[in-house]
């Protein structure tokens, strides 16, 4: 039905360009054009209206005033052909017309290249476009989101920044969705903005100053550069906000009234902009789990986010791909799956996506140019050295080249075009070994071996290195750590975890490295911590609500509803 509308459509345009039974003239700009006023009609109500009541029926004749005689030939060519070339020099004006002329499929189509065309660059412009177009809520959506997620890129390239008005800044900085990696960001971009224009905008220096979370500053940072700039200083309504600021960042005693609402304001985190999920696990027994957890690395606090129609797995594997979390295989201690489940961080539904060639158990997985790739693993009878590889696109897995080792409980990551997956189990044997992928060839090469041998290990490209971390040496729980240099082919020791684990979580978040629960020799463990690579060091961070282990951890990135993943922001601090 499709291809005869599409060919009849083709036909209309051909007898247009024929000046074939059309009846109806447009004019615009001087430039004449005929049509045939019904598939005008098709096309928008305003033509519609237009011809029935404007136009004099004997002359079939209409001017349309406000298009240019460039624009309203593709206007027409739309209204035949459903499709036309829009380009960085088109767009706003053939967006114009399209609204004005209420051709809403197009109005559309300028809105989704507006929206590809999205940059730190233009982001503002496009977003102060669209606030005059109704029919543009979408992509003005797409467009602040856009600002928030990319702050500090947008700061970078600053025109269109620093003619923002104070409302729309105000709004901007206020929000919780705003993405910085620390808050003094926010107020050395308050800062630029006014120094842009100091005369007309140094009062408003007192407006902007609550939408900064002064109270979560460092606190040198917060004296020497808050406290005492002279914006600041000259401006009294200011005073309160650094009051309250400093009870906050000294838990000093003053005499001042304290405003409970100012101060939650001043400490109330932002919204991540990448959220660490954890999916599944056993937790010990015959006891397996379908919770999802998500980390809020701002207020370093866990939530449950679990939907229950998920069936409980372990050992399996997760990758993000847009919107949609896969969970891959794994092992519920009666089978190893090959089934593959897909979890819409959107709508917080479930899927079922194609099934793997075969079942994998104790798999790794990792994500490599858009695809997955799972690999080894076990399948309920033998220790694997398979892959196969999943293209979203067709939700078709494609048998890839086998490794040079059979590997279960092993773990792999993607890192400059390549895949890595090191140590594991052969059935017989804990392995030291790695190796790598290269999808140009379709093959895999061994690598520098490990300096311990590791299975139930943790593997993550960070810093342009993949760091091998805890995992079982055959005879203990481990806490060391090492990384490898694709450059050299040499491995290197760093820092040891606080605690030994293996079968957890690992994940790369906001700039650190997260080992997420586990076993410790003794029990499963909810315990978490975080390795910062520019100090060599380990921190504790917030406890999962539950212990388990061989769980499955990936972080997805720039959610629309990040807020439903997040620590609740309503909650007043005392």
């Amino acid at each position: 039905m499709e291809n005869i509308r599409a060919t009849a459509f083709d036909v209309f345009d051909e007898a247009r360009l024929l000046d074939e039974h059309t009846d109806m003239i447009i004019k615009s700009n001087d430039r004449e054009f005929q049509v045939h006023k019904i598939i005008m009609c098709g096309c928008s109500s305003y033509f519609r209206a237009l011809f029935s009541n404007n136009c004099s029926r004997p002359q079939h004749f209409c001017e349309i005033p406000g298009i240019s005689r460039d624009i309203m030939p593709l206007i027409i060519q739309y209204a035949y052909t459903r499709s036309v070339l829009i380009t960085q020099e088109n767009v706003l004006e053939l967006l114009m017309a399209a609204d004005m002329t209420l051709v809403s499929g197009l109005v559309d189509a300028c809105c989704q290249f507006l929206e590809s065309q999205l940059c730190p660059e233009n982001c503002i412009g496009i977003c102060r476009l669209t606030e005059d177009f109704s029919s543009c809520s979408k992509l003005l959506c797409k467009a602040q989101h856009y600002i928030l997620q990319h702050f500090e890129e947008v700061l970078r390239v600053p025109e269109e920044f620093l003619e923002l008005s104070l409302e729309q800044l105000e709004e901007i900085i206020g929000e919780d969705e705003l993405n910085v990696k620390q808050e003094e960001v926010v107020f050395e971009a308050v800062l630029h903005w006014i120094n842009h224009a100091p005369e007309n905008r140094r009062q408003h220096i007192a407006v902007l100053l609550p939408k900064v979370r002064l109270g979560l500053m460092s606190s040198d940072y917060f004296i020497n550069n808050v406290k005492c700039n002279a914006l600041v200083m000259e401006n009294e309504d200011c005073m309160p906000v650094i009051i309250n600021a400093m009870k906050t960042l000294f838990d000093f005693n003053m005499d001042e009234p304290t405003n409970s609402e100012l101060m939650h304001q001043l400490t109330r985190p932002r919204l991540p902009s990448s959220i660490l999920l954890a999916f599944g696990g056993w937790r010990g027994g015959t006891s397996y789990t379908n919770k999802v957890e998500a980390y809020d690395v701002k207020a370093d606090c866990w939530v449950n986010v679990t939907q229950e129609d998920e069936r409980p797995r372990a050992y399996l594997g997760t990758a993000v791909l847009d919107e949609f979390v896969y969970c891959i295989g794994g092992y519920d201690q009666v089978e190893c799956f090959n089934s593959v489940k897909k979890f819409n961080l959107i709508t917080q539904t479930w899927h079922e996506a194609a099934p793997m060639y075969e079942r994998r158990g104790f798999i790794s997985v990792a994500v490599l140019d858009g695809l997955i790739y799972a690999i080894g693993g076990f399948d309920g009878h033998q220790w694997l050295k398979t892959v196969e590889r999943y293209d979203p696109n067709t939700n078709q897995w494609t048998m890839m080249a086998p490794m040079n080792e059979k590997r279960s409980s092993a773990c792999a990551t993607s890192l400059q075009g390549r895949i890595y997956i090191c140590g594991g189990f052969t059935g017989t044997e804990y392995l030291s070994s790695a190796e790598s992928f290269d999808p140009e060839t379709n093959q895999w090469t061994l690598i520098a071996p490990m300096s311990s041998r590791r299975i139930s290990l943790g593997v993550v490209a960070y810093a342009d290195r993949v760091y091998a971390i805890g995992g079982l040496d055959g005879a203990s729980h481990l806490r060391s750590a090492e990384a490898y240099n694709p450059l050299t082919n040499i491995w290197s020791d760093v820092a040891s975890m606080c605690n030994p684990r293996g079968s957890f979580g690992i994940e790369v978040v906001n700039g650190q490295l997260f080992a997420v629960g586990g076993y410790n020799g003794l029990s499963n463990t909810s315990n978490v911590e975080r390795y910062d690579e520019k100090t060599d060091q380990w921190f504790d961070a917030d406890e999962m609500a539950i212990s388990r282990c061989a769980l499955s951890c990936c972080v997805a990135s720039g959610l629309p509803n990040m807020a439903q993943y997040a620590a609740l922001r309503d909650i007043r601090r005392v």
